[in-house]
């Protein structure tokens, strides 16, 4: 076991990992691409095939968390509630405290079937960027710019193309709009203090127009709103680099699911009833501070073996011609080539770093933005 911690931690098994991501995702891509002759003619099988294809590409995140850095997630959550999960659409509302979040969530969306088909509300200029920004296009992801204004009417037409979506679905939603620093949570609490809204301590003020307008065109199609805050365990901090690395972290979420029909439909009201949220979220993280748990009963939903079969089989179908190539490129006794090789897949695995780590950062943060603007006038 020693052996394979160094091994995991080592630039080559990086590399490898990294090369597999981009190489399969392009090639789904392609495939995705090929599905668009299709749309007009049987829209319902093209998004089926779609959620497949995306989910072959979301899945190798899942495993290199799950399978690679053996993170465990353990849920708190009402055994009622937790037999609807993955039964029905819903929105997911997330905290936005850690680099990994979004990983963390494509877990849970995993453990319960719905990885393929999950939705996020991202920045328009993702949707050019490859490998993930390509696979959401196909998969119908909510892009925005932003200018509210100009959002508004392609948001709202975006979500109601969602209302006879083939496959059960989560949206993802970080109403933060930005990941919490310290610096940040001062600024917002500012914005609170004008407002006169309630302090919050371990989060953000929450972005409440993407919220409203989400609920407001996914009534009839999403049954109720999963309300989930993410800690993890012994005060870690778990980062991308880490995972990459092979550490294993264990995250704990709190779970409770709130019917639709509970929430507001005028704007402002639902608004509040959003703050509301995030102060009682706000008691959760004060609870798990100070206990190391959060409050209701236990459960941990087992891994399923499809996002690692999903991995192993694009790492035999790629790695083995790698090798190969690499293998004549040494033999040809070029240094020089040799070296501009490596140099070629450092600056790959680099680039795919920081792709997902944009992916994860911008995700929802122009609303965050505007709404910022908007309290300050």
């Amino acid at each position: 076991m020693g052996i394979i911690k160094v091994l995991k931690t080592q630039l080559l098994c990086h590399l490898i990992i990294c090369y597999v991501f981009l190489v399969s995702g392009v090639l789904i891509n392609l495939l995705q691409l090929c599905t668009l002759p299709l749309w007009p003619i049987n829209k319902q099988l093209a998004r089926k095939i779609n959620c497949r294809l995306g989910y072959s590409i979301s899945s190798q995140l899942v495993a290199l968390l799950e399978w690679w850095s053996g993170t465990e997630c353990t849920l708190y959550t009402d055994p009622e509630s937790c037999s609807l999960y993955g039964t029905e659409s819903a929105i997911v509302v997330l905290n936005h405290n850690f680099e990994i979040d979004f990983m963390t969530g494509w877990t849970i969306c995993e453990r319960f079937g719905v990885l393929g088909s999950s939705k996020v509300l991202a920045k328009k200029e993702l949707s050019f960027v490859p490998v993930i920004g390509w696979m959401w296009y196909f998969l119908e992801i909510v892009f925005c710019n932003r200018n509210w204004e100009v959002d508004r009417k392609k948001v709202v037409e975006s979500l109601r193309n969602l209302r006879d979506y083939p496959e059960h679905f989560w949206f993802l939603l970080h109403c933060e709009g930005t990941r919490f620093t310290e610096k940040k949570h001062k600024i917002s609490m500012e914005v609170a203090e004008k407002k006169g809204l309630p302090k919050l301590k371990y989060h953000l003020l929450p972005r409440t127009k993407g919220f409203s307008i989400t609920v407001q065109n996914l009534r009839g199609k999403v049954s109720a709103v999963y309300d989930s805050t993410l800690n993890f365990r012994n005060n870690e901090t778990p980062t991308l680099l880490g995972v990459l690395n092979g550490k294993k972290y264990h995250a704990d979420m709190y779970v409770r699911r709130i019917p639709l029909d509970l929430i507001p439909e005028e704007e402002s009201e639902c608004a509040a009833w959003l703050h509301k949220l995030y102060q009682e979220k706000d008691e959760f993280q004060e609870h798990y501070t100070r206990t190391g748990r959060f409050p209701g009963p236990i459960t941990s939903p087992p891994r399923r073996p499809w996002a690692l079969l999903n991995w192993l089989f694009w790492v035999c179908l790629l790695v083995y011609p790698l090798f190969r190539l690499l293998l004549q490129l040494v033999l040809s006794g070029s240094i020089s080539t040799v070296i501009c090789t490596f140099v070629f897949c450092f600056a790959v695995s680099v680039g795919i770093r920081w792709m997902i780590g944009q992916t994860e950062i911008e995700k929802g943060s122009n609303y965050g933005n505007k709404e910022v603007q908007l309290n300050n006038n």
